[in-house]
């Protein structure tokens, strides 16, 4: 779920005479850069939620899209890209649920909340390849089909929220407990490994951390309810490489790699620490407590920092000088930290020196990466705009798409300033925006679109 920050400034007449009324209006950047026709995980190719080149800034439900095909089942995974191929996972019912158990008198069932308590129907759990220039499908291979054995949010999760990732030679499919998939690029399964776990996750809330492809290595994360561990596979054979235990309750970070000192690393935010294991044998590097509940952001460097976030219960964030070892909980490695304006679900987008923070309540924020001065804090969007997408950049813009259906554009600086809000009408964004080869794909509850406008940028 698969899960930054800013406000006022809205200078509207301005934007509206740079764009000269046009409701299409697309920034090209001319022949394509290294990197720009791929986001192969689910942060971006930088693992930051920034990408190379432009993106379209204007466009409607109608306007401006270039393509838009229904996706089967229900996932709120975010898609990877690599070329011509967009590769997704979804969750198909193949039955209908059993009726529920009649409740208690006076009991309280988690459904009612929007939490998946009752019974699950059986599921075809799916990895599906598009063509990036017209949304055909390609091909579609199904994992596995199975009855899950806990429901997910009623409202935010899905059986297939872990979004997938790819090296442009295999595609990396993870279902949580369903287990893990690996197949050529053109859908033939190579291997598959079946982790024996099912996962209790807190309230239900659903599964939803992606894999981290770190050259050879494969590394998964599976906190939950009951016996939480780190896993890291060879990815070319899925042979595990080494498991280590973790005293952690529910979590949905993906696990970040890092290279520093000649150390290669991948860094695991929870609400108990941070921890950094060696990519190599799974020893801890380093570790530092100080998060708080429901740890979901995305950790993101910066320079020689790790940065992490919680938004829920005790907001923290945790900026962690690399280097050290050893408990680094109250020390000095622990370069700056602040409770205000984090993001609870999105993950942050670090840009120029800038840390965004996007709260599902529909404010952003906006740090000094390298110090943690407050350039804005918990600025309004507009619209009453509520989020679970986590936001991007690309050229130089900040990408939002909200659960109500807005996108909105802002301009990646020092105020809050609107460029402008496009409407997709009553779509539903979870999944977070992608970009590749200067278009935008956004994914919603049951829709893939392609964004692509055809005006030239000297327009505007």
């Amino acid at each position: 779920m698969s899960m930054s920050a800013s406000r006022t400034t809205f200078a509207w007449a301005t934007v509206l005479v740079a764009v000269g009324l046009s409701g299409s209006t697309r920034l090209h950047a001319g022949e394509p850069g290294p990197g720009e026709g791929h986001w192969p995980e689910w942060r971006g190719p930088q693992r930051n939620g920034v990408a190379p080149g432009r993106a379209p800034v204007d466009w409607t439900d109608s306007e401006g899209v270039k393509w838009r095909v229904t996706i089967p089942g229900r996932g709120f995974s975010t898609p990877v890209i690599w070329g011509d191929r967009i590769l997704l996972t979804t969750a198909v019912p193949t039955g209908e649920a059993p009726e529920p158990d009649p409740e208690p008198e006076g009991g309280r069932g988690r459904g009612r909340r929007g939490f998946g308590a009752g019974p699950v129907a059986e599921h075809s759990f799916e990895v599906h390849c598009l063509d990036r220039k017209s949304g055909k499908t390609l091909w579609k291979s199904v994992a596995t089909v199975a009855t899950p054995h806990e429901g997910h949010h009623g409202t935010y999760g899905s059986f297939a929220s872990n979004s997938p990732a790819t090296d442009g030679e295999r595609v990396y499919a993870f279902f949580g407990s369903r287990g893990m998939y690996c197949y050529d690029m053109e859908g033939e399964l190579v291997w598959k490994r079946d982790f024996g776990v099912q996962m209790k996750m807190r309230r239900a809330f659903g599964e939803g951390t992606a894999p981290t492809l770190f050259d050879d290595t494969l590394v998964l994360s599976f906190d939950h309810e009951g016996d939480s561990f780190v896993v890291a596979l060879d990815k070319r054979t899925g042979e595990v490489l080494w498991r280590k235990e973790r005293d952690e309750i529910s979590a949905w970070a993906t696990p970040l790699p890092v290279a520093h000192g000649g150390k290669k690393q991948v860094v695991v935010a929870a609400t108990g620490k941070v921890r950094s294991y060696a990519l190599d044998s799974g020893a801890v590097l380093w570790e530092c407590a100080g998060l708080g509940a429901n740890v979901i952001p995305n950790p993101v460097l910066s320079g020689e920092m790790v940065i992490a976030m919680s938004g829920y219960r005790d907001p923290n964030l945790l900026a962690i000088q690399l280097g050290k070892e050893g408990d680094l909980t109250g020390s000095e490695a622990v370069r700056w930290t602040t409770p205000k304006g984090l993001s609870y679900t999105a993950s942050p987008v670090l840009y120029e020196g800038r840390l965004y923070a996007l709260m599902d309540g529909g404010f952003l924020s906006c740090f000094e990466a390298a110090s943690g001065n407050p350039i804005y804090v918990q600025q309004r969007l507009p619209r009453g705009s509520s989020f679970k997408a986590s936001p991007i950049i690309v050229g130089g813009r900040l990408y939002a798409a909200s659960e109500n259906g807005d996108v909105h554009v802002i301009a990646a600086g020092d105020e809050l300033e609107v460029i402008t809000t496009n409407s997709m009408g009553d779509e539903f964004f979870v999944a977070s925006p992608i970009v590749a080869l200067d278009e935008l794909f956004l994914r919603s509850a049951d829709e893939l679109f392609c964004i692509a406008s055809a005006v030239e940028e000297s327009t505007r």
